[in-house]
């Protein structure tokens, strides 16, 4: 819970709370609820329907954790689901139940995709009162017979804007359908749109409604720009920022998963850039080694995941980089607002492929945001060659069926047709008419849809190759 979260006048031991939960809460220091845990525990105590609206760091986490704690007996059966969106969120919110519980005793674990699947299942058979897991994870346990859905009575979706789009709606739906003694059901969320309350009216109809008045999110007022950028040349165009660097620069590069972070340092520093990473799987001295060095200014370039970054507040950082654009939109408005602090200068780059467009036009819509496009930066003054070379990315040049328009400089004036066209490509570059899509004739060009699997080699083959005795201009039309 933030430092920041506006607390209300309640105190947690006004409420007759479980011996051990106001323990907890008490060696933690929090004698206050937050705006948020003020209005939704007492409604969750009762075993209401709770839809709860709050920002980060307001308290969401002990607004559902603290009931669904009291409700759940210690017997090794299964009473309480909560789903996330991401690992890392299921994670950290087993964390922050963890120690919320106190001595209580309750089995809680944590059920997501990425690791060993017969270890959470021997966890599960062995006995929990708890699970935080993600859909995916959660559905595969349940249909192995590990998790048992029908007699668990307490449902909780945290990030609940992110869990009913349409992305997680059908697994959402198939995890309540199978929960037959459902009882109660909660709902956290730091926004719901219309249509994501349109989807939760379809299964929670009598929900008491609380929002903290705490809302406003504060955008910070820095330079924000995106780059229009296939998956290939990401790493392209984060070296050519870096290049930019001053030396009284500070960098933190964002990317959604563990596995990134990793792979992104490894491969910076091939190309010589120094750079250190931060996620939640590191041993915690080697946590906290990496981030005094970063506040103390010895490392300039971190690259980290959302929920590792937490608590990071560097003056210093100049520049931040979205290297995959985050899930939520309002992981986007945090990110960059670790820039641009104390009046100094502050730079936010987002890296954007075709995929990621809608989240682009999202993000911006929710926080009437301008996050115009421009083009990766120039080399610097001095600087003749990139310090990562640029890759031919078909994929981002493909359309939705993964066909590359490629342009030839021949049409009907030259006697080509839809059907020569198409002979023409299957018998030079031995080319399957599958891996052809729709082909367009003008009077002097044309274009064919070749597979982005087959098209580079089909462009080797077919610049070699002459129509009517004549050489044929074959480019790529982006």
């Amino acid at each position: 819970m933030s430092k920041q979260s506006a607390l209300s006048n309640v105190r947690f031991d006004s409420w007759n709370l479980e011996s051990e939960v106001l323990s907890a809460l008490s060696d933690k220091g929090w004698n206050c609820a937050t705006q948020i845990q003020a209005e939704a525990i007492p409604l969750a105590r009762k075993g209401l329907n709770v839809v709860g609206q709050a920002k980060t760091g307001s308290g969401k986490t002990a607004a559902f954790g603290i009931p669904c704690i009291e409700s759940t007996e210690s017997n090794g059966i299964t009473q309480a689901i909560i789903i996330t969106p991401t690992r890392e969120l299921a994670q950290q919110v087993s964390e922050e139940l963890r120690w919320l519980q106190g001595g209580k005793g309750l089995r809680i674990e944590t059920v997501y995709g990425g690791t060993d699947i017969d270890k959470q299942a021997k966890k599960l058979d062995e006995g929990v009162e708890i699970i935080v897991g993600t859909p995916g994870r959660i559905i595969d346990m349940t249909k192995r017979g590990h998790i048992k859905l029908d007699g668990i009575s307490t449902l909780c979706l945290d990030e609940a804007d992110r869990m009913l789009d349409m992305g997680f709606f059908p697994d959402i739906i198939w995890v309540l359908e199978k929960m037959d003694n459902r009882k109660q059901t909660m709902l956290f969320s730091a926004t719901f749109p219309e249509e994501v309350l349109e989807a939760a009216n379809t299964f929670i109809t009598d929900a008491e409604h609380v929002m903290s008045d705490d809302m406003d999110v504060e955008i910070p007022e820095i330079e924000q720009m995106h780059i229009s950028i296939g998956r290939a040349n990401k790493l392209w165009a984060l070296g050519r920022i870096l290049v930019e660097m001053d030396d009284d620069d500070q960098m933190m590069v964002f990317t959604n998963t563990k596995r990134m972070v990793d792979l992104l340092v490894q491969r910076l520093n091939k190309f010589r850039f120094n750079a250190v990473g931060l996620h939640g799987d590191m041993p915690q001295k080697k946590r906290q080694r990496i981030i005094n060095s970063f506040k103390d200014g010895q490392e300039k370039v971190l690259i980290c995941t959302d929920v590792a970054a937490r608590g990071i507040d560097v003056d210093g950082v100049t520049i931040i980089v979205n290297y995959d654009l985050p899930d939520d939109v309002e992981s986007y408005v945090h990110r960059i607002g670790r820039t641009g602090r104390m009046g100094r200068k502050g730079t936010a780059w987002s890296f954007v492929s075709g995929e990621d467009k809608g989240q682009l036009q999202k993000i911006s819509a929710t926080w009437n945001l301008e996050i115009p496009e421009a083009e990766v930066p120039e080399l610097p003054e001095g600087v003749t060659r990139d310090p990562v070379k640029r890759q031919q990315d078909w994929v981002e040049v493909a359309n939705n069926f993964g066909m590359v328009p490629v342009k030839l400089s021949i049409g009907r004036e030259q006697g080509a047709s839809n059907h020569s066209l198409t002979d023409w490509f299957s018998t030079e570059a031995r080319l399957n008419q599958l891996a052809i899509g729709e082909v367009t004739i003008s009077d002097t060009s044309s274009e064919i849809e070749i597979h982005l699997d087959k098209v580079e080699s089909v462009i080797k083959v077919m610049a070699n190759r002459k129509w009517d005795g004549n050489s044929v201009d074959i480019e790529i039309r982006r």
